[in-house]
């Protein structure tokens, strides 16, 4: 079967629940009889049938989805340490370090998403003050003081 080109409201319904449930685009259009990312993408943009309301939304909520799973990730605990024998046979446990470096990366690539996806949301939040914190002072022009030169004296040239 070959790949939707054509917006259908069946298989915009299909796409965004997969992306509410925490898939990615990529993944979705990997399968048999979905459309290219690309063409998903010019559906939501060009607002075909009124797609993009509804794609939006479901992005938002796969993103809310996604900052809910930052604590699971971070709690998750279970293959952090490796079981090992001691230098005399014992068990012993060592961390395993590639998991903790997967799990960072995991976290942090989710924080930096969120920050640019849902700004108001997740950003950065930047407080604009004056000095010693106090409110910002807007200045919109420059006063000029206008002063006649001294007759009696001439610009580099001392007495």
């Amino acid at each position: 079967m070959g790949r939707h080109t054509t917006y259908t409201p069946e298989i915009g319904a299909v796409i965004c629940q997969r992306l509410e449930n925490g898939e990615s685009l990529r993944a979705i259009c990997r399968d048999e009889g979905m459309p290219a990312e690309s063409a998903v993408r010019r559906w939501a943009l060009d607002n075909v049938g009124g797609f993009h309301a509804q794609y939006m939304r479901a992005r938002e909520i796969q993103y809310l989805a996604m900052a809910e799973e930052l604590t699971e990730i971070a709690d998750d605990a279970r293959n952090d340490w490796m079981a090992a024998q001691d230098d005399e046979g014992g068990e012993a446990y060592r961390l395993n370090g590639e998991h903790v470096q997967r799990s960072r990366l995991r976290t942090d690539t989710r924080k930096w998403l969120l920050s640019k996806m849902l700004p108001k949301v997740f950003g950065d939040k930047l407080a604009h003050t004056g000095p010693d914190g106090g409110p910002v002072l807007i200045v919109t022009g420059v006063d000029r003081d206008y002063v006649e030169p001294d007759s009696t004296s001439k610009p580099g040239f001392q007495d």
